[in-house]
């Protein structure tokens, strides 16, 4: 079991787009592997990569006892449903807020060995294959927030014990976020 810490709000790889993965070998699966302990270890239902530090295109779940993983992923929607619920984030602990996503996603990307893979997804697992693929392109569910929430979070990020960004900082890192 490899449990790697976890990169929290304010470490610049969770605001930098990751590398496609190239190389589909042993390193590779040793990560997904690390990533899975880690995920599990932390109680998460997704990780990615760039959260242990690692800015490669990778992400794994675990919803409803399905563990998985996706190789440099991208996402397609087959409708327009969406859902809002409660998201949080083991890289911004403690923040939980209604976050709006498509109900139904569509994964594409390959596994760790290079086939490719289509995953379907609905509800829960949507959700997670948005959030992930997000942390791929730097982007935190917390730029997915409406206005008055964003504002509510950049409060309770600034006031965590596990926060050493400044406020000021943090307005900045939103503001850039929403270009």
């Amino acid at each position: 079991m490899a449990v790697r810490p976890v990169r929290l709000y304010g470490d610049p790889v969770l605001r930098t787009p990751a590398a496609e993965v190239v190389e589909f070998d042993d390193e590779l699966r040793q990560l997904v592997t690390d990533l899975i302990d880690t995920m599990h270890d932390e109680d998460g239902v997704g990780m990615a990569a760039p959260q242990i530090g690692v800015s490669r295109r990778v992400f794994v779940y675990d919803i409803d006892d399905v563990i998985g993983h996706v190789i440099n992923p991208r996402i397609e929607y087959p409708d327009d449903a969406e859902q809002v619920g409660l998201e949080g984030c083991l890289s911004i602990p403690d923040l939980r807020y209604d976050t709006r996503r498509r109900m139904n996603a569509v994964a594409h990307g390959a596994d760790m060995f290079g086939n490719p893979l289509r995953l379907e997804g609905s509800g829960l697992l949507a959700r997670c294959f948005q959030h992930e693929t997000d942390h791929l392109d730097g982007i935190l569910f917390i730029d997915r927030l409406d206005p008055e929430a964003r504002a509510e979070a950049i409060r309770e990020i600034a006031a965590a014990d596990w926060n050493s960004v400044r406020a000021s900082e943090i307005e900045l890192d939103f503001a850039r976020s929403l270009v």
